[in-house]
């Protein structure tokens, strides 16, 4: 039982160490050339949640591999980014941070992210003074390939209701 728990650990410190899929930056595709650039913007979301909610809908505007049903119980892979977006909204860094190994699905997560792109550009208070923002965003893939951006699904409704069952707070 030790060495098996030995293994385990061994496997799991391996497979951190193993190399990570990236798309560094400035990411350079035909749409992201700076002349296409979102234009600085005059308004927007203010704060980082509020940016990735924008991100995440423009990243499922722009892709065909996204379902919209309620998620299943059993998912194939939870792949997630890490995006750095610039103050012009292109993307200058992305890469996986967290997969469960299924390299087809994590190049789909990134495709999907340089597809959207540019990206309406943060305002000055997501970005602090600094001329890139970065965030995580978590791609939920059923079994089929297709998947919902975790900033924009809904928590489940729960069939259970305090305040339906005469909780007062």
């Amino acid at each position: 039982m030790v060495v098996r728990g030995i293994c385990i650990l061994s496997a799991v410190l391996i497979s951190a160490c193993a190399p990570q899929s990236r798309i560094a930056g400035p990411v350079s595709a035909p749409a992201l050339s700076p002349q296409l650039a979102a234009p600085l913007p005059e308004h927007g979301p203010l704060a980082i949640n509020d940016y990735k909610i924008t991100v995440a809908s423009r990243i499922v505007a722009a892709n065909e591999e996204v379902f919209f049903e309620p998620l299943p119980h059993m998912l194939k892979s939870v792949v997630v980014l890490e995006i750095t977006v610039d103050l012009h909204g292109l993307p200058v860094d992305v890469y996986v941070v967290r997969s469960n190994g299924f390299r087809e699905l994590e190049q789909v997560a990134l495709a999907s992210v340089l597809r959207a792109a540019p990206f309406d550009g943060p305002q000055p208070g997501v970005l602090h003074g600094a001329a890139c923002v970065s965030f995580l965003e978590t791609f939920l893939f059923r079994g089929d390939g297709f998947y919902q951006v975790l900033s924009l699904v809904l928590p489940p409704q729960d069939s259970f209701s305090p305040s339906l069952a005469g909780a007062s707070n």
